[in-house]
């Protein structure tokens, strides 16, 4: 399966949280980390807005894994880099690992609902979605170049390459 995890940080070093977080993956038997986008600056979103600006880049990778499965390695890697369970939604950190898109997978229980839900709102998201994938298709059926010329209002600025492109 091909699948799209977005990763974010906003306290410390946030380019370190980020390359630390693709090289976790590479390093999983169970995961093929395919391409990276650039690394780009946001606006924080949500109910916590007094805090620094995120990094935030898009990952595709490869993965004979089910969706829990791979949501169970997202967190073990978010656990590894210092991120703590629980917690405030929306609060600074030190790293964020999302599983956006898990093939044409849908999905929704208590632990887990794909495509993520707020995928299409958020440019932070889009942005490096599109740079690695303008055709994507998305389950509304717009393609992510659609649905990123169709958000306005959220800063999003290229900082500078992740990793592979």
């Amino acid at each position: 399966m091909v699948a799209h995890l977005g990763l974010g940080s906003n306290v410390g070093d946030r380019l370190a949280h980020l390359r630390a977080a693709v090289h976790l993956l590479e390093s999983s038997d169970d995961i093929r980390v395919v391409s990276c986008s650039s690394v780009y600056e946001t606006d924080p979103v949500g109910e916590v807005l007094d805090q620094r600006d995120f990094y935030n880049a898009v990952v595709v990778i490869e993965t004979e894994l089910g969706p829990h499965g791979l949501l169970d390695v997202c967190k073990r890697i978010e656990r590894e880099l210092g991120r703590e369970p629980g917690g405030p939604r929306h609060a600074p950190r030190q790293i964020d690992v999302d599983l956006l898109i898990a093939g044409d997978l849908a999905l929704a229980d208590e632990r887990l609902v794909l495509p993520h839900p707020e995928l299409a709102n958020r440019r932070f998201v889009l942005a490096p979605l599109a740079e690695l994938d303008p055709s994507l298709v998305l389950p509304d059926g717009r393609t992510v170049a659609m649905a990123l010329a169709a958000v306005q209002g959220q800063r999003v600025e290229r900082v500078e390459r992740l990793g592979k492109s």
